[in-house]
């Protein structure tokens, strides 16, 4: 069965990807990924806060006694609140890329275009095949307007991509008023491909300790049919690469991102759910029913129920959120 598959330039083995989790951590855990079928596997995210953090800390070391800089040092929490040490994230790229067969893919998350290109630089040199931009920000400012936020980003992408020769990824929010729109324009800043969609922090507010708590949930299958729009609305019109996420837990989530034309399905909550091992029972269930079917690669199904392969894309459109708003009520 050929699972082969190409992201960003890049040839896979298959179209199974293990995006960023604490999992990824550990080179032991890279290698099971790999043995289980992954076709390539994204690193746990440098933070921007972590870049500055250790940054100034070496500055401290520097200019020790003097207060240039003080003011700007209150910007940000102690130096407990974001352990980070860049050696040990550019060894696991370094060990990673030469001891596993598919691409190690790192990733670097933040909101601002300084900080970023230096440590993207370093990893490119640690031997990383590509680099996943995260790019998290949430626009509290009521003062901040939709093109701001786009500008923003796109500043980072730029900045990155005029820095690396290695291919860059951009994981973007599914919250910009014209998503298509943001990722064409993304493709355009220098980006070889966009993974649908990041999941934003949504934090937890208790009643009794009167408290604003952190709150992570694992996603779940229900989350898949917004990046799976937006999949199959952009399948063969962007130009660059779409690798889906989001509520993969078997199987049959991957055939359905694949049947509305992602490249690649990555996967975090069903790895931390299950172990490392469920990547050998996406990939085996991926072949399964390629074989059941008769086909013998992906480029025969990637992409058939995308929006522009379909003779009617209704089902994409308003017309098919009419008739189920009307079926509900006729039933």
């Amino acid at each position: 069965m050929d699972l082969k598959t190409r992201y960003l330039g890049l040839e896979l083995p298959s179209p199974v990807v293990a995006s960023p989790s604490p999992l990824n951590a550990r080179l032991d855990v890279l290698k099971q990924l790999a043995d289980g079928g992954a076709g390539a596997v994204v690193l746990p995210s440098v933070f921007e806060e972590q870049i500055w953090h250790e940054q100034r800390i070496l500055d401290q070391l520097v200019e020790h006694g003097t207060e240039s800089y003080g003011e700007a040092l209150s910007y940000f929490p102690t130096q407990a609140a974001f352990a980070f040490d860049s050696s040990n994230t550019l060894g696991l790229i370094e060990k990673a890329a030469k001891e596993l067969p598919i691409p190690v893919i790192a990733s670097i998350n933040g909101t601002t275009d300084s900080g970023w290109t230096d440590t993207a630089h370093d990893m490119a040199e640690a031997g990383a095949a590509a680099i996943e931009l995260n790019v998290y920000f949430l626009p509290t400012d009521p003062t901040v307007s939709g093109a701001d936020v786009e500008r923003r980003t796109l500043d980072v992408v730029e900045a990155v991509c005029e820095t690396v020769q290695i291919p860059v990824s951009v994981k973007i929010g599914p919250y910009f008023s014209a998503p298509a729109h943001m990722a064409r324009q993304i493709i355009t800043a220098g980006a070889r491909g966009v993974v649908l969609f990041n999941r934003f922090y949504q934090p937890e507010i208790d009643p009794v300790g009167l408290t604003v708590t952190p709150s992570l949930q694992l996603s779940s299958r229900h989350e898949m049919r917004l990046p799976m729009l937006w999949v199959g609305v952009l399948s063969g019109r962007l130009g660059g690469s779409i690798a889906a996420s989001t509520g993969v837990e078997n199987a049959e989530d991957v055939v359905r991102y694949l049947l509305a034309g992602a490249d690649v399905v990555m996967t975090t909550s069903a790895l931390l759910r299950h172990g490392p091992g469920h990547m050998e029972v996406l990939v085996r269930g991926l072949e399964d029913w390629l074989a059941a079917r008769g086909v013998n690669h992906l480029g025969a199904v990637r992409g058939m129920l995308a929006h522009g392969a379909i003779e009617d894309p209704e089902g994409y459109e308003r017309a098919n959120y009419i008739k189920v708003i009307q079926s509900w009520a006729k039933g």
